[in-house]
């Protein structure tokens, strides 16, 4: 693999100080956590990543969770410092760390910063009280808006989540919530709709009739009104939840969308980089303990690792850039996968799909149209089956 390849390399960390219900992430709460054991932990599997990867060019960074801003800015800046040691790192390196916007992890944000940070994503979730208690946040509307201006003195570029398709929420209601937030943007905002996840406790909540969420046509309406809202405002769909001014898209995320190359390293982290004839996935042991004390015995946590090829390697390329507005480019497909996505689809399942409105093909790209982004699920059970 060429030295001047581009990589990603995503750091997770797992607790939270409470777990949010509709959240199915890998995320864990713990009374306490030893933060120099963990920091040391980190710093060997990113040895032992860069094994895995060696000789490539770092252009992103990202630190996820859980709740990355409850790390010591000591650890961030030790694993930052180690990363460009044992890579070389772009002089436009983006760092990204997610953060929940509390007073409390706002007052680490100049020593995030400082640790080299250089741009934040913060979860808000929502603007009103009711809506930050149903979704279990345990910030306050008025805590959200005082972390998004520290962001704004502290970072040069930031980002903020809000969910949207809550219990009794109107399309009326969604669009005031946008203005507010286009209001108090930068250049990148992230827009999810409000899903159910098996394993969570809204799953049993909403199973159990405890709350309803807005119907599928309801639903539907406010991803149209957040598409078209955020467009005319000069910040367009890049991809199908995440919005940005042009140049400003998350490059960490695009490198997933694009198959490109990352690393993953902390419990639950994923990896996809090339190796002759595919790509190696890997994934690290999910529990924190199980993690830290593999990692201290052999070196790393990994608790898989397997060549992706064939037919594998062209479904997850086409699963990833398929959600881009972009689409995908055939000849980087091509080059990441060794077929091309058209080609590899065939015109049986390509046909229907394209007479319908739901994708576009060009001699250089096969693009989801936004009607085929909007229901993207079904497209690619019909590409994909």
């Amino acid at each position: 693999m060429s030295a001047r390849a581009p990589l990603g390399i995503y750091v997770h960390w797992p607790f939270c100080k409470s777990k949010c219900p509709y959240c199915d992430f890998n995320s864990h709460v713990r009374d306490g956590v030893e933060q120099a054991r963990w920091r040391a932990a980190l710093l060997t599997e990113l040895e032992h990543a860069a094994r895995e990867a060696p000789e490539r060019r770092v252009e992103t960074m990202f630190f996820g969770g859980g709740t990355p801003s409850l790390m010591e800015p000591e650890t961030v800046a030790a694993v930052i410092a180690r990363a460009r040691a044992l890579w070389n790192t772009a002089t436009d390196i983006e760092i990204t760390l997610e953060a929940n916007p509390t007073s409390v992890e706002a007052d680490r944000f100049a020593a995030l910063a400082q640790a080299g940070i250089n741009r934040v994503s913060l979860g808000v979730q929502a603007l009103s009280a009711d809506d930050l208690r149903f979704l279990g946040r345990e910030h306050s509307p008025d805590e959200a808006l005082a972390a998004l201006d520290t962001a704004r003195r502290h970072f040069t570029r930031h980002s903020f989540d809000l969910i949207y398709a809550r219990p009794g929420q109107t399309q009326e209601a969604w669009a005031a919530e946008l203005e507010r937030a286009l209001a108090l943007a930068g250049e990148h905002l992230s827009l999810y709709q409000l899903t159910i996840e098996r394993g969570t406790r809204f799953f049993t909540d909403h199973a159990r009739g405890k709350f309803v969420l807005p119907g599928e046509e309801a639903a539907a309406a406010m991803f149209e009104l957040t598409q078209a809202r955020l467009a005319t405002a000069g910040l367009p769909a890049y991809e199908i939840s995440n919005h940005a001014r042009p140049g400003a898209a998350c490059r960490h995320n695009l490198i997933y969308w694009r198959y490109q190359d990352y690393v993953g390293i902390g419990p639950g982290a994923h990896g996809r980089f090339g190796e002759a004839g595919g790509k190696r996935a890997t994934r690290r042991l999910s529990g924190p303990e199980a993690w830290l004390e593999a990692v201290e015995r052999d070196g790393h946590g990994t608790a898989e690792s397997s060549l992706v090829t064939g037919r594998d390697l062209v479904e997850e390329a086409l699963m990833m850039g398929l959600r881009l507005s972009e689409g995908i480019d055939r000849a980087i497909f091509a080059a990441n996968t060794g077929a091309d996505p058209v080609e590899a689809v065939g015109e049986p399942a390509l046909a229907p799909l394209v007479r319908g409105g739901f994708l576009d093909v060009s001699p250089t790209h096969l693009t989801a149209t936004p009607a085929g982004r909007q229901r993207l699920n079904a497209v690619l059970e019909r590409l994909i089956a």
